[in-house]
Parts: C-alpha cells; sequence; structure tokens
C-alpha cells in the first residue's frame, strides 16, 4: 500500500537548506520515491501549525520509506538537514 514521508520543516539557514534540497531528489528513485508537493504555509485554516514549510514524498510501501531514509544516501544528508532546518519527518500508510 501506497505510504508517505511528510516533513514539516522549520528552516534555519537559507542557503543550506536550498543545498540540502537540490541533493533530496537524487536519492529517491531506488525506493521510488517521488516528491509530491513542497509547500510554504499561507495561512493556517483551524488549529496551530508550528512549522513554516512541508515536504511530501509518495513510495510505494512503508518498507521502502524506512529504505529511503534508513540508506547511506540520505543518511549523508542528514546532518545538512539539521545544519539547515527543524524537521519533524513522519511516516504516513495511505488508507485507500
Amino acid at each position: 500500500m501506497t505510504a508517505y514521508a511528510v516533513g514539516q520543516i522549520t528552516i534555519k539557514d537559507p542557503v543550506k537548506w536550498q543545498d540540502y534540497r537540490s541533493k533530496l531528489p537524487g536519492t529517491l528513485p531506488p525506493w521510488g520515491g517521488e516528491l509530491v508537493l513542497r509547500g510554504t504555509r499561507a495561512k493556517a485554516l483551524d488549529g496551530e501549525q508550528r512549522h513554516t514549510d512541508i515536504v511530501v514524498i509518495r513510495f510505494p510501501d512503508l518498507d521502502s520509506v524506512v529504505s529511503w531514509h534508513d540508506s547511506p544516501a540520505y543518511q549523508a544528508l542528514v546532518p545538512l538537514r539539521k545544519e539547515a532546518a527543524e524537521v519533524d519527518l513522519i511516516r504516513y500508510e495511505a488508507d485507500s
């Protein structure tokens, strides 16, 4: 069943964040990952959202999300990501 990695993001260093963003897509193909959405919050319609940005990446299944996240290619980017932004990265499984 389709799964998603959703990152809720607050950027700390725009230059480093742009560097990270440019490198991320290259880590996705071996796991069937596809960038679905990169966005910036325009307005919270209800409730609160502490982060300003979001990314949604689609994968064929939950195992692919974990394999991508744990891969050497992605793990090599994690230190840059942590310098560039605060990120809550969450794995979701689609209901249908």
